[in-house]
C-alpha cells in the first residue's frame, strides 16, 4: 500500500502543475493539516483515491467549509483495507484563535483513542498535526509537541506516526525519526510517500471493527 502524506505547504505538482504520473500507484492520501480545503478538494478529485485528514492549528476555517469529498479522522479510528488509521489534529493551544489543546486535554483525547485501538486489535498508522514531544518538535510553545502522543505510541505501538506543523524549512529538521517503541515518525511537510507491504498489514479481530473508509 502506497500512502501519500501531505501537510503545511502546497505543492505545485499537486495543484498548479498536476503531475498524474507521480500520483499513479497511490492508494491513499492523508493530510496532516494546515492545508486549504480547496487544495484537498482539488487533490482528491484528480487523484480519485480516498483522502483522510486531520485539521491543523490554522484550519479553523474547516468549521465553515470542510474539505468536500474528504474524510475527517480527527478523534476517529478508521479501517482502510485492513490498515487501522487513527487521527488526532490540532497543536498546543498557544492562543484563542487556533485549533489547539492543552496537554491535559490532548492526554484525555489520546487515552480515549488508545482504548479504541486496544478494543479493535490495534492501530497501524497515527495521523496527527503536532509532533510527539522530543521527536521533531521545537522548544517554542507554538511548535512544542505533546507528551500525550508519546504515551499513545507506547500504549499502541503503531507502525507509523505521521505529522506536520514543524516545517522542514525551519532549519535542520529530520524527515524521519524512530521512537523507542518501534514506531517510525514521519514529518509530512510538503509531501512524502510511505509504503507498507500488503503482507505486513495484520489480520485482526476485536470487540468492534472500526468504520471503513
Amino acid at each position: 500500500m502506497r500512502i501519500l502524506c501531505i501537510a503545511d505547504e502546497e505543492e505545485g505538482w499537486l495543484y498548479d502543475h498536476w503531475d498524474a504520473e507521480r500520483v499513479s500507484g497511490i492508494d491513499l492520501i492523508v493530510s496532516c493539516g494546515d492545508l486549504p480545503a480547496v487544495y484537498l478538494e482539488h487533490i482528491v478529485t484528480l487523484a480519485n483515491v480516498p483522502l483522510l485528514y486531520v485539521p491543523g492549528n490554522h484550519d479553523t476555517a474547516y468549521d465553515r467549509h470542510a474539505p468536500e469529498g474528504c474524510v475527517s479522522i480527527d478523534g476517529h479510528l478508521r479501517d482502510f483495507h485492513g490498515l487501522r488509521i487513527m487521527g488526532l489534529g490540532g497543536s498546543i493551544r498557544y492562543n484563542d484563535q487556533v485549533y489547539g489543546f492543552t496537554e491535559p486535554e490532548m492526554a484525555r483525547r489520546a487515552a480515549r483513542m488508545a482504548l479504541l485501538a486496544q478494543a479493535s486489535g490495534g492501530v497501524d498508522l497515527v495521523v496527527t498535526h503536532a509532533p510527539v514531544r522530543g521527536y521533531g518538535d521545537l522548544d517554542d510553545l507554538p511548535h512544542r509537541g505533546f507528551d500525550a502522543l508519546g504515551r499513545l505510541l507506547e500504549r499502541t505501538c503503531p507502525r507509523y506516526l505521521v505529522h506536520g506543523h514543524v516545517h522542514l524549512t525551519y532549519g535542520r529538521i529530520e524527515r524521519v525519526r524512530e521512537h523507542p517503541c518501534g514506531t517510525t515518525i514521519v514529518n509530512a511537510y510538503g509531501s512524502h510517500v510511505i509504503e507498507i507491504p500488503d503482507g505486513d498489514i495484520p489480520q485482526r479481530s476485536g470487540l468492534f471493527r472500526p468504520e471503513s473508509v
